[in-house]
């Protein structure tokens, strides 16, 4: 397996990162696919033995099923595991169950951990832009959870090139963790 550093943490990840959106399924995540416990076992081992190393999951994949299954079947493996999981997507039918809001980011947070089992998270990605929330709001509150511990870096998905510079400009401007640069 070949790694790469993630930014400039120093951190090596793997090459490849298996992706968990297939774990879990249920009603509407069924269609990309609804592996349960012990298939999804048998897919992170083999990966781990292959020498993969980064799991990417959301919690709104299978509705937080997802996350729940990679932390049962990497509980004692965890060790050897990079997890990134995102925040954005709806989690409910609330107004504030949805975006980036401080609101929203450290109540999913919390839900991943304890879906996840686990005490941090690796890598903690917007998984979307959010239109309506100001970034100052929303680095902030990931910077609280870098402090806090919960979670060791922050990054994103499904960004342009712009949106990840505005970001990154609040946070340096303010003094806080932001995504890190990748070469």
């Amino acid at each position: 397996m070949k790694y790469n550093l993630l930014g400039n943490t120093g951190v090596l990840i793997s090459e490849i990162a298996l992706g968990t959106m297939t774990f879990g399924g249920g009603n509407t995540w069924g269609i990309f696919g609804s592996l349960d416990e012990k298939e999804a076992g048998r897919l992170v081992d083999q990966a781990l033995d292959a020498g993969v190393n980064l799991f990417d999951t959301a919690n709104v994949y299978a509705d937080g099923r997802s996350e729940e299954i990679l932390g049962k079947v990497l509980k004692s493996k965890r060790h050897q595991a990079i997890i990134a999981t995102k925040v954005r997507g709806r989690t409910g039918p609330g107004p504030n169950e949805i975006g980036l809001s401080r609101l929203h980011i450290i109540g999913q947070v919390e839900a991943s951990l304890k879906r996840l089992g686990t005490d941090y998270i690796d890598l903690y990605q917007i998984h979307n832009p959010d239109q309506i929330t100001d970034w100052e709001e929303t680095m902030r509150a990931l910077d609280d959870l870098v402090r806090s511990g919960k979670i060791r870096y922050i990054g994103s998905s499904n960004m342009r090139g712009w949106e990840i510079m505005k970001a990154r400009g609040v946070s340096q401007l303010n003094g806080l963790h932001t995504f890190n640069r990748f070469s």
